[in-house]
């Protein structure tokens, strides 16, 4: 089978980039809990390259791109089975969705975000997770969470995917799947110790501002890459990616400036990513200035967003639930308004562009399916894994801290160091 190389090219590096934005998630989580948890942040996110890549290779991607039916893939592509095979053709990927790049390299590329995707859940349950639980729950849920979701919106054999339901780059199978995920895992293992009453500020602002950047800088390789090509749509969602995330920077500081009186830099970067989560369903769909106000509604609804958690009382650490569940539900519906098949014959117009309420209707169903079974499900592995390993850790080593408790190590060594940056000083 004759490939193009051009397109070939672009989702291996778009790999690389989606990988690179792994890191990037650990340090933009990283720098916003104490500097007790540090490592232990780090040490979560970097776990899911391993592991979740490894399953992805036994059983993942079969789960989910294999000819199962509607619900769920098969085992035909288990250890890679013939996945090397250049004539080998994925079931749905035939005509206007036949792939013009390896299948080796798809399954390289959608490894990417089966890794980052429960990393993302990571956020929301900071300073207290066990590491052993965190580990065993990573490994069930992309097995009986992450593949069956992706299978459903990815594979053109999927149920939504048939359906009519657009997801260009994981709005519903990354974002809202991992963000009602974290929902569900934060009411089973509780609030961190003195949560609300004692303040927990971020440790080094500097650490989540470069992770933002990676985060930023990654994110072209999740949205232009999921094109699978190297032409105009890809350059499409890259420009789209861009804009949403500046406007969600805009839309974020200013509504925090008029509520709080002040404008922040985890703002700055908490506006940014609540931007390119809301854009990432759209990015291959829409055009012209949509991106912009697709962005800027998501940083002032994602910050108010983020208010919930004191109101109704779950500790959401980070604002995954605000930034990741609520930005990824709003680029999803948006998406039913702002659709437009001038940008991409594949899809569907939406309500703005003579498409009637049609998409709408099916970005609903998707949403609403992805938040009750990832929710179900999520609750179940977790309660599980609670009641066997356990989910968290005693109140002493969450008053210890995770890196010395989970595994003894430290970020910061400064004891050898006086007060002028000199030893024995």
């Amino acid at each position: 089978m004759d490939f193009d190389t051009g397109n070939t090219a672009w989702v291996l590096v778009s790999a690389a980039l989606v990988l690179f934005m792994t890191p990037g998630l650990a340090f933009f989580y990283g720098g916003m809990v104490r500097s007790k948890n540090v490592l232990g942040m780090l040490m979560q996110n970097f776990f899911s390259m391993g592991l979740v890549s490894v399953l992805w290779a036994f059983v993942g991607f079969s789960l989910a791109f294999g000819d199962g039916g509607g619900w769920i893939g098969n085992f035909d592509f288990a250890g890679l089975k013939d996945v090397g095979n250049a004539a080998l053709q994925l079931p749905g990927y035939s005509g206007d969705f036949a792939l013009t790049i390896p299948v080796i390299v798809f399954c390289a590329y959608q490894m990417m975000f089966a890794v980052i995707t429960p990393a993302l859940i990571t956020g929301a349950i900071a300073d207290r997770v066990k590491f052993a639980g965190w580990a065993a729950f990573l490994g069930l849920w992309l097995v009986l969470v992450y593949s069956p979701v992706a299978h459903w919106v990815f594979s053109p054999t999927g149920w939504l995917f048939k359906r009519g339901a657009l997801d260009f780059a994981g709005g519903t199978v990354v974002h809202i799947n991992a963000g009602i995920a974290a929902l569900v895992v934060v009411l089973v293992i509780g609030k961190r110790k003195g949560w609300p009453r004692e303040a927990m500020p971020p440790h080094s602002l500097p650490l989540t501002l470069l992770g933002t950047g990676i985060l930023w800088f990654g994110w072209f390789g999740f949205n232009a890459g999921s094109a699978l090509s190297a032409g105009n749509l890809a350059g499409q969602a890259l420009i789209n990616t861009h804009l949403a995330a500046a406007a969600g920077m805009l839309g974020w500081l200013l509504t925090e400036k008029v509520k709080e009186g002040h404008a922040t830099t985890l703002g700055a970067a908490s506006g940014a990513v609540a931007g390119l989560v809301a854009i990432t369903p759209c990015a291959g769909f829409v055009g012209g200035m949509a991106p912009i106000v697709i962005g800027f509604i998501a940083g002032v609804v994602c910050l108010l967003a983020i208010q919930l958690k004191f109101k109704f009382g779950y500790d959401d650490s980070l604002d995954v639930v605000g930034v990741h569940l609520v930005g990824g539900i709003t680029g999803s519906l948006l998406l039913g308004f702002f659709a437009d098949t001038k940008i991409n014959s594949l899809g569907f117009d939406g309500v703005f562009f003579g498409g009637g309420g049609a998409l709408l209707t099916d970005q609903l169903v998707a949403v609403g399916a992805t938040l009750v079974f990832s929710g179900v499900v999520s609750f179940v592995i977790a309660k599980v894994v609670d009641a066997t390993i356990g989910l968290r850790v005693s109140p002493d080593d969450e008053a210890t801290g995770l890196d010395t408790t989970q595994h003894a190590e430290t970020a910061y060594n400064l004891g050898d160091f006086g007060s002028m940056g000199r030893v024995g000083a």
